[in-house]
């Protein structure tokens, strides 16, 4: 796959890739120094900067173009570059990163400064791995993440087994870096540099592929998590931070994007090998996630396994193999990393005014808190794919895109929506329109001013891309269509090569 490049110094006229990955990590460091009263300030200013940033980058974005844009090289493997399958994820990820900030004046009492600069941390990794020009680059910063998330879960969770599961999720991510490790390092041995461009354009050997390829599924699969290598999440995310590690891990699909980044375009061959394995996984991943989340008794344990829900349906898109698919994934990671992180910023308002949000001590929050009720609803509706909301058209193309393959994936694909709004809309009803609880003597108050711009931005971004998509889809559509004929391209050579190679049986005179 041939990668044009466009200099950052010709598009932008500066370096914007690397200040985006320095802008945290110079917030980091200052908060490290700052007097206490304005750690918060400090971590506001410097996430709203990000956020800047990221919206000066797409709006310099050249639509309708596969190349490599924004290109940085400063020697060695510091290579940075983003096209449209990594566009979007930029302002996604600050934008969570501000809210997070925000939410944290209430959620975060003890240890700010360190949580904020876990925080920033955390995004100065995120951000690197998105716009990541080179393999080795990509790993690295992906094995690094594993640093701030740890420091977030064990010593910012509210769960009283925190850092059991803050060492399970490291030990877990130390296995997947590992793995991950040790394929791309067979893949830049077989293509012979470790450049983003150079491994796109390079043919890996039928004999390597099988390898490498399982090495990086396995690895960015726990990173996904791909079923059933989920373990670690719903004990993470019922352990961990309210806000923080859990926004990100639900909001910025890291796995699935290295699929797509990396896993698919390379390795084309093997992806059309396996995809019945991945496909098998994802489809037994959706109806588990599904079934399990609807048995829920606490919200955010349902998010979780609503998330490895989710997660199978992102992946029958992209190992649908065609442009249906791999669009309706993109855009899927992007749309339910968004709602279901926006559904955990509110079990985190939850939790703040009730504890753990079980459905036992909630009940009639209709009534008690209309605001935060409404906001639910909106951004779950979302969640569920329901028209006119983010979810939908991603959905509908993921069900295009698998049912040219086969009509099972798309049956799995519809039992996820249809799963998705039963475990959604009946947490709705127990919690916020059912009866309330008899002992509940205590006046919940509605959403703060902190919590509504929370909630308003959350609730925009569902409404908002899902009524007008078309700006989005121009982001992301030329380098998809780029990749789907790639991949077929390949597809189709192997298997005209492959029906050469068989022997003719002559013929009987």
């Amino acid at each position: 796959m041939l990668l044009n490049e466009v200099l950052a110094a010709q598009q932008i006229g500066f370096p914007i890739l690397s200040a985006l990955v320095g802008v945290p990590l110079l917030g980091l460091l200052l908060l490290g120094v700052a007097p206490a009263r304005s750690v918060r300030s400090l971590a506001l200013a410097t996430a709203a900067a990000e956020l800047v940033l990221t919206l000066l980058m797409l709006a310099a974005f050249r639509t309708g173009s596969a190349d490599l844009q924004f290109v940085e090289r400063w020697g060695g493997f510091f290579t940075l570059g983003v096209d449209g399958l990594s566009a979007l994820f930029l302002p996604l990820t600050a934008v969570l990163t501000l809210l997070a900030v925000l939410s944290s004046e209430a959620a975060v009492k003890v240890g700010v400064r360190g949580y904020l600069m876990a925080l920033l941390g955390f995004q100065a990794t995120v951000m690197g791995v998105l716009v990541a020009a080179d393999v080795l680059l990509f790993w690295l910063f992906l094995t690094l993440e594993i640093v701030p998330s740890w420091m977030l879960i064990a010593r910012h969770g509210t769960g009283n087994e925190r850092r059991h599961a803050a060492l399970h999720y490291a030990v877990v991510m130390a296995v997947s870096a590992v793995l991950l490790g040790a394929g791309i390092a067979l893949l830049v041995t077989a293509s012979g540099g470790s450049d983003l461009k150079t491994v796109l354009a390079t043919r890996v050997p039928d004999a390597a592929q099988g390898t490498i390829f399982l090495l990086l599924l396995v690895g960015l699969g726990i990173k996904a998590p791909l079923f059933p290598l989920h373990a670690w999440l719903p004990r993470v995310l019922d352990q961990g931070p309210v806000v923080g590690a859990g926004v990100f891990l639900v909001g910025v699909k890291l796995g699935t994007y290295g699929l797509l980044r990396l896993v698919i375009p390379v390795l084309p061959e093997a992806a059309a090998e396996y995809y019945w394995l991945v496909a098998l996984l994802a489809g037994l991943g959706i109806v588990y996630g599904a079934l399990i989340a609807l048995v829920q008794q606490n919200l955010r344990r349902l998010l979780a396994y609503a998330s490895l829900s989710h997660m199978g349906v992102v992946l029958l898109g992209l190992f649908s193999l065609n442009s249906y698919g791999l669009q309706g994934g993109l855009l899927q990671m992007l749309c339910l990393g968004m709602a279901v992180a926006g559904l955990f910023f509110i079990a985190g308002f939850l939790y703040e005014r009730v504890g753990p949000p079980e459905l036992p001590v909630l009940g009639g929050l209709r009534q008690r808190m209309p605001l935060l009720s409404t906001a639910f609803l909106v951004i779950a509706l979302g969640a569920v794919g329901m028209p006119g909301t983010s979810g939908f058209n991603g959905e509908h193309l993921v069900l295009i895109g698998a049912y040219k393959v086969h009509w099972a994936m798309a049956l799995f694909v519809g039992a996820g929506t249809v799963l998705g709004a039963a475990y959604f809309l009946l947490f709705y009803q127990r919690a916020f329109l059912g009866q309330e609880p008899a002992d509940s003597t205590a006046a919940l108050p509605d959403l703060n001013l902190r919590e509504k711009t929370v909630c308003a931005v959350m609730a925009a971004l569902v409404l908002g891309v899902g009524l007008y998509t078309s700006p989005f889809v121009a982001v992301t559509q030329s380098s998809v269509k780029a990749v789907a004929e790639h991949v077929q391209t390949r597809i189709q050579t192997q298997r005209v090569g492959a029906a050469l190679a068989v022997p003719q049986t002559p013929r009987q005179p």
